[in-house]
């Protein structure tokens, strides 16, 4: 089965573009953005923005990340995935993260959430005059790290912002 990404988060005044790779099973079933109960996003973007977004509803969490200048979208448009894993990515269709990039005159930076998101990510804007920042994965499948040694890689972000 293909699966397709959701369109971008994203206003013309972003400083701070974070992609992930492909939306998981939960969020595709949910119809929004790191929608897993264990996906530590929203915490991580919290630590990045110093304001609480895990306690506010899926609009309020969009419009807190907009109004802190972050936009947010996928490396992937489509594939084919069993699971949610990146490692079962198959078939895949690059998002075109140029044409949107050219659309955001303020952008500083770009975001790659995970090994994935940055591989793919760093192709299609290698010749963007960005800062590409790789970030831990805020998966729960990436258990490889700590929630404070994450945080403190995304903190890096927050130069751009």
């Amino acid at each position: 089965m293909r699966k397709s990404a959701f369109p971008p988060i994203v206003t013309p005044d972003a400083r701070v573009l974070i992609l992930g790779s492909l939306p998981g099973e939960a969020s595709l079933a949910a119809g929004r953005y790191y929608a897993h109960p264990q996906n530590q996003f929203w915490r991580l973007v919290a630590s990045v923005i110093g304001r609480d977004l895990a306690s506010l509803d899926y609009p309020a969490r969009l419009a807190a990340l907009l109004a802190a200048g972050i936009g947010l979208w996928d490396t992937v448009a489509s594939a084919r995935r069993e699971g949610s894993l990146d490692a079962a990515l198959r078939d895949v269709e690059g998002a075109a993260l140029g044409d949107l990039v050219e659309t955001l005159p303020a952008l500083r930076a770009v975001g790659f959430n995970g090994a994935t998101s940055a591989r793919l990510g760093r192709l299609a804007l290698a010749d963007a005059p960005l800062a590409l920042v790789d970030l831990p994965s805020s998966s729960p499948a990436y258990a490889a790290m700590s929630f404070a040694a994450k945080a403190q890689i995304w903190g890096r972000l927050r130069e751009f912002l």
